[in-house]
């Protein structure tokens, strides 16, 4: 029997409104000890995450660990784009064990959850693989978290994928909202956050852009 395709998104493909976000202890602490990627990097790739969020309205959580005492304060870059959104701030190395957290995931009362954060083998790990536990699809924005060493975050992403979890990256999880360059109301924002935090790819907006003026749509 033959297949018809059909010009539709598959249900995998992640869309604003259907998951919420949770960023994870990108705090100074948590910084210092992450070798699996550097720092520049990590802090770009988590700003594009924060900026595309907000961008889109999707339902975003930040939440830190000891933020007085001991972990710091969380990188401004994904503070910034969510001034009116209070941090939750926990004990529990498990976000996922967090009354607080739990109870902003069920007001949210998405069935995604999508995780960035430091660390991925204790901070994201224990996150994913209770969701997964409990029903709800995971994504893991690999690009967007990482570990002291590059085996630990190889390893524990190994981990949620083989428990169920999905791997995506930050430049993904932006051109995976916008999806169509005809979307002129969320266009100009979309590469916007490219050209800023998109590394090559934003040099090349910016490049096409100022030579030819290109335009994607």
């Amino acid at each position: 029997m033959a297949i018809t395709a059909t010009p539709t998104p598959g249900a995998k493909l992640l869309t604003p409104n259907d998951h919420t976000l949770v960023m994870i202890d990108f705090q100074s602490q948590m910084a210092f000890a992450t070798h699996s990627i550097d720092p520049v990097q990590l802090r770009s790739n988590a700003a594009l995450v924060a900026n595309a969020a907000a961008g889109f309205k999707a339902s975003t959580i930040l939440t830190t660990v000891a933020e007085k005492s001991f972990s710091g304060p969380m990188f401004e870059e994904v503070t910034a784009p969510f001034p009116d959104l209070k941090l939750l701030d926990r004990t529990s190395m498990n976000t996922w064990e967090d009354a607080a957290v739990i109870d902003r995931i069920n007001a949210l009362g998405k069935s995604r959850i999508v995780l960035a954060g430091l660390w991925t083998s204790v901070c994201i790990v224990g996150p994913a693989l209770s969701a997964l536990d409990q029903g709800f699809e995971v994504y893991v924005i690999a690009d967007a978290c990482g570990d002291i060493s590059t085996e630990a975050h190889n390893r524990a992403m190994d981990r949620m994928v083989q428990a169920g979890a999905q791997p995506i990256t930050a430049l993904q999880y932006l051109l995976e909202m916008q999806r169509d360059w005809a979307r002129t109301d969320t266009y100009d924002m979309t590469t916007g956050v490219a050209r800023k935090f998109g590394g090559g790819y934003g040099i090349g907006i910016n490049y096409a852009r100022a030579m030819f003026g290109a335009h994607e749509g």
